[in-house]
């Protein structure tokens, strides 16, 4: 009987919130979408306000019962003596000397301290907050977003809003997250409220506000509310990016994921959705890091289609999605979620194909963290001894039921031509032995030939010739011919002349 690949599976009912009302939900809301959250954390708020305030009332009946009674006991105690009225006088005026000694060298809380001081001088007031901390980004974004609201009515009214709002969230940079979170909310809230009324329902209009909305606003409050120091968000991604190097080994068969990157297309499509999942790191604005994750996915998408010859299905994607983070390890990868999670456009998130595909690599973040043996059709043995790289995965058997791909085929090729290299290589030290030892008998063989030709040439040396030497005729032979000794034309010229004496 074979075992049958379990895959991973899931359904589009879990991508959705656990309250029923049709909008994504989200593994940091505990399920819920944006809207059920708010009302959730909301209806919490208030249950724990009643509760403060029914134990502030139990508090002071208790208190004024208890005064009360100690006013009975001194009621029924005797009349203080003049004397002791004296001794209970005189120990308030040293009370009363000591209270205002201390009050004049406690700080007010009026006047600020010196610490105070400084720290409000070095803190950016909101008038000089833009100029000293804002970056080319943030001023190319504030230029973008004036002449956004140029055209509008209200435009001046919604910057002033959006500059006063952000230049306060500066001051509360030591405030919890979530609470740094419902600020923005609420305001996008209520400023989506005002621009609703205003352009009478037209949500694309109004969307198209908040878009740049928000992209004025996280701009400039991006090195304050990304992975802020109140958080644990950092410690996070340093445990997904640990988790994710340990699980290096994770291959294509065990994931069942549909893609054979073989095919050339298929292997551009991955690479483009590797580096789309990496780049997210390097936009500020929620709406930029959500379209790198639609990139990415659209990529997967189309790897699938050209893999399978058809349209992929959502069980094909989220498998390829977690293969796709295994092999990037994108980085911070905790923090950008819990960055999109806090301060986008709750219904960017809520609906659309932003709010999906988000939604899934949640999924997938959230398997990779409980990812386990069964996960991977692997006994708890084999997953525990591939984590800790005491093994490694064999090459799967070419077995129609181990193949739940298309890309097995390919896996099992590769294997052979991993064989078939290492074969090669150890041909190849054989011959590269081989001709070392060949080098060193030639350098050997030149070094006797030579010790031979030297040996002859001190036993019998070479004779030598005097270059002067005479003929036995007593004339030293001709050094060289005439010039013209070879010119056939010289039988047909006249004899030379011959010097005669004058005799006058």
């Amino acid at each position: 009987m074979t075992s049958q690949r379990r895959g991973i599976h899931l359904d589009q009912s879990e991508l959705l919130c656990k309250k029923g009302c049709g909008f994504y939900g989200n593994t940091g809301w505990q399920g819920l979408c944006s809207k059920c959250w708010r009302e959730e954390n909301q209806r919490d708020k208030q249950k724990q306000i009643q509760e403060d305030l029914a134990l502030a009332e139990r508090l002071q009946k208790e208190e004024e019962e208890a005064y009360a009674s100690r006013h009975q006991k001194a009621q029924s105690q005797p009349t203080i003596t003049p004397f002791s009225k004296f001794e209970e006088r005189k120990t308030k005026e040293k009370s009363s000397k000591v209270n205002t000694v201390t009050k004049f060298f406690t700080p007010s809380t009026k006047t600020p301290s010196k610490k105070d001081a400084f720290e409000a001088q070095s803190s950016p007031s909101p008038s000089s907050s833009t100029s000293r901390h804002s970056s080319v980004d943030s001023d190319h974004a504030t230029r973008e977003f004036i002449d956004f609201l140029k055209p509008l009515k209200s435009g001046r009214e919604i910057f002033k809003q959006c500059r006063a709002f952000t230049e306060s969230m500066v001051y509360k940079r030591d405030m919890a997250a979530d609470e740094l979170s419902e600020c923005v909310q609420d305001f996008y809230q209520n400023l989506s409220d005002r621009l609703h009324t205003q352009f009478k329902g037209s949500s694309e209009h109004v969307e198209s506000v908040m878009d740049e909305v928000e992209k004025y606003m996280m701009t400039r409050l991006y090195k304050e509310v990304f992975c802020p120091e109140t958080t644990d968000d950092e410690k996070k991604d340093l445990a997904i990016q640990k988790r994710i190097r340990a699980l290096h080994w994770v291959t294509i068969e065990m994931l069942c994921v549909p893609v054979d990157e073989e095919i050339a297309e298929v292997s551009d499509s991955v690479v483009k959705a590797i580096t789309d999942v990496i780049e997210m790191d390097s936009k500020c604005v929620p709406k930029e890091k959500l379209a790198c994750i639609t990139l990415c996915s659209k990529h997967i998408f189309n790897a699938i289609k050209i893999t399978k010859k058809e349209a992929a299905s959502a069980d094909d994607f989220l498998p390829t999605l977690i293969y796709i983070v295994l092999k990037a390890n994108p980085p911070r990868l905790q923090s950008n979620i819990q960055y999109i999670t806090r301060f986008s456009n709750p219904s960017r998130l809520m609906t659309g194909e932003d709010g999906y595909y988000f939604t899934n690599l949640c999924c997938a973040v959230a398997f990779i963290e409980k990812l386990d043996g069964q996960s991977l059709n692997l006994s708890a043995e084999e997953f525990e001894l591939y984590m800790s790289g005491q093994a490694s995965p064999q090459r799967p058997q070419s077995t129609g039921a181990s193949s739940c791909s298309p890309g097995s085929s390919a896996l099992g090729q590769v294997h052979e031509r991993l064989d078939l290299l290492a074969g090669l290589g150890e041909r190849q030290e054989q011959v590269m032995e081989k001709a070392r030892q060949l080098e060193s008998d030639l350098i050997d063989w030149s070094d006797d030939v030579e010790q031979k030709v030297q040996s002859v040439l001190e036993s019998f040396p070479p004779e030598t010739q005097n270059p002067t030497a005479t003929t036995a005729s007593g004339t030293t032979p001709a050094a060289s011919s005439a010039i013209d000794s070879d010119n056939v034309e010289n039988e047909h010229l006249p004899p030379p002349l011959q010097p005669q004496v004058f005799a006058g």
